[in-house]
């Protein structure tokens, strides 16, 4: 199925690379990685599945993890579930809403859940790291690189932040916050690997060990938020041609959740006018239509 799925994307010549960032502008647009892991242990990938790459946006679902495993229903009076018809790192609606980001996975919402898991953790650029290399089994690891250039870049994230500390939504300093929140945005990892991290959604919260990472019950509403909000502004779009929860990054990586059967990682770097990948939603789109493994 994965080698159909490949066939059927080719080689895409829509999208661009982000411009965002000068290490992310400069990799190959023309590159595809594919990996599905199953919960019961399969892992199969095709294309670049087992290229690293910058995960980006796709750690905010790890983060928003560990804070929904410490905190439960708590984050949800800073941070809201409503998606959002504006651009993840967009300001328009956040001073309107007077400093409550709109869900979690826009640029905002991120950074108040990495001030959250920074009080949590004293860490949260480790513990995201250590959540990802524990689940995958060894390979993430951070891109300075990557880093260095985000925080030489990182001027509306900056300003985000600010904008929401000044409405007295940010526990920490500003600069922690976004140091943080830069560098697990800077984790690079393989398909398989951020597959393999993922699974607890899959299992309904159980980590790979055995052990319960969240409830049934958060773990169904974080697919869900996934599924209204993972991929921004375009997530109607989305879970129309999808059908399944899913968080993507401008890094070109999508991970999409299967729950019950397994998590698939695509990875294409050439971006669509939403900052979704442009090849990896194509191949989420034709995996689900060969196999009719939707959640609708």
């Amino acid at each position: 199925m994965l080698a159909e799925v490949h066939e059927t994307v080719g080689r895409i010549t829509t999208g661009v690379v982000t411009s965002a960032i000068p290490a992310l502008a400069r990799v190959d647009p023309h590159r595809f990685g594919l990996a599905f892991a199953g919960v019961d242990g399969e892992l199969e990938g095709v294309g670049d599945w087992d290229q690293a790459f910058s995960v980006q946006s796709v750690s905010k679902v790890f983060s928003l993890a560990l804070v929904l495993a410490h905190d439960g229903e708590a984050l949800w009076s800073r941070v809201r579930r409503q998606p959002s018809v504006h651009r993840f790192n967009s300001l328009s609606e956040l001073d309107g809403d007077c400093g409550i980001p709109r869900n979690p996975f826009v640029n905002a919402g991120a950074l108040v859940v990495t001030d959250r898991l920074l009080g949590i953790t004293g860490n949260a650029k480790a513990a995201v790291l250590d959540l990802l290399h524990t689940e995958s089994g060894g390979g993430p690891h951070f891109d300075p690189v990557v880093a260095a250039d985000e925080q030489a870049h990182n001027h509306r994230n900056s300003a985000i932040a600010h904008l929401i500390a000044d409405h007295g939504n940010l526990h920490h300093p500003v600069e922690d916050v976004l140091e943080h929140y830069t560098w697990h945005c800077a984790i690079a990892a393989t398909c398989g690997q951020l597959a393999t991290a993922a699974l607890f959604l899959a299992r309904g919260g159980i980590r790979a060990n055995g052990s319960r990472l969240l409830s049934a019950a958060d773990t169904t509403r974080l697919n869900a938020t996934l599924l209204t909000c993972g991929t921004y502004d375009a997530a109607g779009d989305f879970a129309y041609a999808v059908g399944l929860p899913a968080k993507s990054g401008i890094g070109g990586g999508i991970l999409a959740v299967i729950p019950g059967r397994g998590v698939l990682c695509a990875w294409g770097p050439a971006l669509d006018s939403h900052g979704n990948s442009v090849a990896g939603a194509l191949a989420l789109s034709a995996f689900t239509s060969i196999t009719g493994w939707s959640i609708f």
